[in-house]
């Protein structure tokens, strides 16, 4: 059930967070509990009731390339005018790294997997503990943090560009279009190039510890990356399969 635990003894904010978190949710008491429980723990907290709301909080023409009006995305799936799906999905097509945490009534497992798979970072069945909620968010931001505050300017392997910051790949010279699980599992095989990546590491990396489907779901990202990336992709150069362990690249 939801429920606001004691806020006596919270936990204070981490130094250095950013602390800003849009809640997209339709159903008042449960964005104005959520809300509640964001801000008695510190974050800076915008909320929206339906999805065309969202985008126009996300789309804030003052900003410069690369900065974002939110370091967290709380996205119930279920709501007007642009549903929860078809907004995840825009923003990584857009570009947008912010990380995205579902909040969704609807618990299956196909649910779960669609979810992950249009560019949400974590999933979170309705009723959940506020408990629990708090934590996600607090593990979402540290892990976005860090990692992006490590990503160089640009990855280079070959004729590859790759530009962490921007989301952008170039392949001689061209621009190509990534999805999201695209460019993360490049991005990974251009951080560590020959490096061997089994199938469980790599869905653990890009997927993550808690995805449900199975390892025929890093195969098929990989033909969809070689198609994109190869100039012949039945004899790829650049993702190579090693047999018996998974892929490399170069």
């Amino acid at each position: 059930m939801l429920s606001l635990e004691s806020r006596t003894n919270r936990a204070q904010p981490e130094i250095g967070q950013s602390n800003r978190i849009l809640v997209v949710e339709d159903e008042d008491l449960i964005r104005d509990m959520v809300s509640l429980a964001l801000e008695d723990e510190g974050y800076q907290v915008k909320t929206a009731t339906d999805g065309q709301m969202a985008l126009t909080f996300l789309h804030d023409p003052q900003l410069q390339p690369g900065e974002f009006p939110f370091d967290l995305i709380l996205l119930d799936l279920m709501l007007p005018q642009v549903n929860g799906l078809d907004l995840c999905r825009l923003l990584r097509q857009q570009g947008n790294p912010v990380p995205i945490l579902i909040l969704s009534a609807k618990g299956s497992e196909t649910d779960r997997v669609l979810g992950l798979e249009v560019g949400a970072d974590d999933y979170l069945t309705k009723p959940f503990s506020m408990r629990e909620l708090i934590a996600r968010c607090r593990a979402l931001l540290r892990r976005h943090r860090f990692g992006f505050a490590a990503q160089p300017t640009v990855l280079q392997f070959g004729e590859l560009l790759l530009y962490p910051q921007q989301c952008r790949v170039l392949v001689r010279g061209e621009e190509v279009s990534l999805a999201p699980k695209e460019f993360r599992l490049l991005e990974l095989f251009m951080k560590s190039p020959r490096r061997v990546w089994s199938r469980e590491q790599l869905l653990d990396r890009v997927w993550g510890f808690d995805f449900v489907g199975d390892s025929k779901t890093v195969d098929v990202h990989i033909r969809w990356l070689r198609e994109k990336l190869e100039e012949d992709p039945s004899n790829p150069k650049y993702i190579i399969t090693v047999r018996g362990f998974g892929y490399r690249l170069g």
